[in-house]
């Protein structure tokens, strides 16, 4: 799947109505596909996050959003950062990114988590449980998830879910690429390391020459070549040379700020030279341009 840039869209307020919300969604997919990025992703959440507003700010549910982004797209991969699989049964989980990737004729990934938003969970109904179980339950979905996606028909009794002869079809292809974000070095890299194709760190640039070590010791105990284990960071974007960077506090070890030029020789120092192979960015201030605009400089880096 090996995408080295890509575009994830976490904010849906515009400042416009509800009727021009989608299309300047699909605005900024359709520059990101005619920009050279290889995905693009959405949020899977269903309240906005703290720290990017309100809980009743605009947010879109992903699997419907993604599917309409397919048809507004013809280049870029497209999936969740990630799909949170407390929200949803694994069967179904499966067989919307096996439609999302007939849809999409074979650019669907399928980004997964734990799940962690609380609030979410108790508002909407959804058991949160503890960090132990919400790990235990994403261990018992991959073993359905996965041979779900590659054509079986798994029968399986766990703590939390059981099916019989669960199938998937239509299906697109035979695998679709499998993505895990977090930087936690008990449980998530040693899972990404056994069963994932790419490792999204969420942690500050400071940390990932240290992370991505983990993450290839991990592998290398369970005999896969860490080459084969894709990684980027979160990170977010400000396209402004006179941005306070002041006012960002603790996040400012996840951003990055300026021209397009200073940025890409920040994602030179802070992330490539780190051994992270990719990147993946959003832009709190949507304004056309700025996605083209990254994409250009950050070509010449991220290209293979």
């Amino acid at each position: 799947m090996s995408f080295r840039l890509a575009l994830q869209i976490p904010n849906f307020s515009y400042g416009t109505g509800v009727e021009n919300l989608f299309p300047t969604v699909i605005a900024q997919a359709a520059e990101a596909d005619s920009s050279g990025y290889g995905a693009v992703f959405v949020m899977d959440h269903f309240y906005q996050l703290p720290g990017l507003g309100t809980p009743d700010q605009p947010m879109l549910e992903a699997y419907t959003a993604l599917g309409a982004l397919a048809t507004a797209t013809e280049n870029v991969q497209l999936g969740t950062l990630v799909t949170g699989n407390t929200y949803r049964n694994p069967t179904l989980l499966a067989k919307a990114v096996t439609t999302l990737d007939v849809v999409s004729a074979g650019r669907a990934i399928l980004g997964i988590g734990t799940g962690w938003f609380k609030l979410e969970h108790d508002s909407l109904g959804y058991e949160f449980g503890t960090f132990t179980e919400r790990f235990d339950k994403l261990d018992e979905a991959l073993a359905i998830i996965v041979p779900m996606l590659h054509g079986e028909r798994p029968t399986f009794t766990g703590k939390y879910y059981r099916v019989d002869k669960a199938m998937a079809e239509p299906r697109y292809r035979d695998h679709i690429p499998l993505m895990i974000g977090g930087s936690g070095e008990k449980k998530t890299i040693p899972l990404a390391a056994a069963h994932f194709d790419h490792l999204n760190l969420i942690c500050g640039f400071d940390e990932l020459a240290h992370k991505t070590e983990v993450a290839r010791r991990c592998c290398e105990e369970l005999g896969r070549d860490p080459a084969t284990l894709a990684t980027s960071v979160l990170a977010t974007v400000v396209v402004d040379e006179n941005f306070d960077t002041a006012q960002l506090g603790e996040r400012s070890n996840r951003t990055l700020v300026g021209s397009v030029e200073s940025i890409a020789e920040q994602v030179q120092a802070k992330v490539l030279d780190n051994g992270v192979t990719g990147i993946v960015f959003n832009i709190p201030f949507h304004r056309p341009g700025d996605i083209t605009a990254l994409g250009e400089a950050l070509a010449p880096l991220l290209r293979g």
